[in-house]
């Protein structure tokens, strides 16, 4: 997904990601530990220090059950936020941008490049959990809205309110059954063949292997 223009993604801003964000900023699924090590990096630094948050209710037992994304800007780790999911919906959790880079398009690279993963995995609706103080911000940002009936709450010393996040349908969604190889490829690479499709020209036979 670096460098191209996420444009299902892109619909759910309020405001069109710049052309040009694309070549200072790449936003991408991390998958490796050093990679995880930086997104770490990123909400110690703004979380743990400028937020006072405690450790344990920052890095709280979710982050290997969840799909990261890393924001770098001219290659520097600068921004990163999680998505977990459940049967019918996904969640947007821990967006964070270190202090450089607040207001600035990248945010808009990171949730355009998150969104359209969300999108492609079927998911039509996402909530999030958002600094009631913060509201007018994310309001502001994507197509989204407060949650009738929904209260307020309290987590790590801040008031939390529960927002709905509207995903647009994906004209190439996932459905159960794909292509079988197009199902095994690296997550959010399923339009680039993978390993294990050259692997299967290793057998000249018919005969199943366990």
């Amino acid at each position: 997904m670096t460098g191209a223009r996420n444009r299902i993604g892109e619909q759910v801003l309020l405001r069109p990601v710049p052309p040009e964000a694309y070549l200072s900023y790449t936003a991408e699924m991390v998958r490796t530990l050093d990679e995880y090590h930086q997104v770490s990096a990123i909400r110690a630094a703004v979380f743990l220090s400028e937020q006072d948050c405690p450790y344990e209710e920052e890095f709280d037992g979710n982050d290997l059950c969840a799909t990261h994304f890393l924001l770098k800007a001219k290659g520097r780790p600068v921004g990163t936020l999680r998505i977990r999911w459940f049967a019918d919906f996904a969640k947007l959790e821990r967006i964070v941008l270190l202090p450089c880079q607040r207001g600035r398009p990248g945010l808009r690279v990171l949730l355009a490049t998150a969104f359209e993963l969300v999108a492609r995995k079927g998911y039509e609706r996402m909530i999030g959990q958002i600094q009631a103080r913060l509201w007018p911000v994310w309001s502001r940002t994507f197509r989204c809205r407060l949650i009738d009936g929904r209260a307020p709450f309290w987590f790590s010393d801040y008031e939390y309110r529960e927002i709905e996040i509207f995903i647009p349908r994906h004209p190439k969604a996932l459905q159960m059954l794909e292509d079988p190889y197009l199902i095994i490829r690296p997550e959010g690479a399923w339009d680039e063949p993978g390993v294990l499709e050259a692997s299967a020209q290793r057998s000249n036979s018919g005969e199943q292997a366990a």
